[in-house]
This record gives structure tokens, C-alpha cells and sequence, in this order.
């Protein structure tokens, strides 16, 4: 049996928000990687692919997952995208960032550029996708 994943219900047009969350974050990583500040980088684009996954969920099932378990907007977003929009490398690229989150931000890693050309990449595929869901 699938594990119901903790969720409220939102009006619907409330995903616009959230994509203009996701873009506000995504704009300030690429400032604080032209500012070499890795960390903050990375941990604005997770939160910039969160964002844009919850505006997912809003705009398809009117619901935004409120666990404090990042995975699981992933199993969210798996029953709220049809089928035939499905893209199961999204879904890679999410997860990876959300693996990032959790090493970003409490094991007091510095990151360097390296490491965010990798989370950058991921973002950036994942952001591709979300956008073809949100237009």
C-alpha cells in the first residue's frame, strides 16, 4: 500500500505564487554563484525545484504537500502529473537536489564551484520540465 502523503488544499490559482517563489530563489542562486557563495547558492535552487513543485501539485490536484519530508513531494507530484507528462528524470533531478539539501545545509560542507556546476544542472533540467507543466 502507498503511503498517503501529508497535503492541504489550496485555491488553485495560489501555483502562480509559488512559480513566482521558485523564479525569485532561482534569480538569487545565479547572484550568490556569481558571487562564489556556494552554499547559498545550492540551497536556493533546491528551494527554487521545491517551489516550482509545489506550484506542480497546486495547479494539477490543488494540493501542496505540507510534510516536513522533501521527498515527498516527490510521491506527490508522481499522483498529481498524468501519466503521459510523467518524466521520470524529473523526478532523478528533484530527488538528487533534495540529497543535496540535506548535505547543504547541516553537515557544514563548504561547497565549491564543482559541486554546484552538479546541482546547478539537475535544477536546470528539472526547472525545463516544471516549466512545460506550468505554461
Amino acid at each position: 500500500m502507498v503511503k498517503k502523503v501529508p497535503s492541504k488544499i489550496y485555491d488553485v490559482v495560489k501555483y502562480k505564487n509559488f512559480v513566482k517563489v521558485a523564479i525569485n530563489f532561482s534569480e538569487a542562486a545565479d547572484l550568490a554563484l556569481e558571487f562564489e557563495y556556494f552554499n547559498a547558492a545550492g540551497v536556493l535552487y533546491i528551494h527554487s525545484a521545491i517551489a516550482y513543485s509545489d506550484a506542480i501539485t497546486l495547479k494539477l490536484s490543488g494540493k501542496k504537500c505540507s510534510s516536513d519530508n522533501h521527498y515527498e513531494v516527490i510521491q506527490l507530484l508522481e499522483t498529481s502529473v498524468p501519466e503521459i507528462r510523467v518524466d521520470k528524470k524529473a523526478f532523478n533531478n528533484l530527488r538528487s537536489l533534495i540529497d543535496h539539501k540535506n548535505l547543504i545545509s547541516y553537515t557544514g560542507d563548504i561547497y565549491q564551484k564543482k559541486d554546484l556546476e552538479k546541482i546547478s544542472k539537475s535544477f536546470k533540467r528539472f526547472r525545463k520540465w516544471a516549466e512545460t507543466l506550468l505554461t
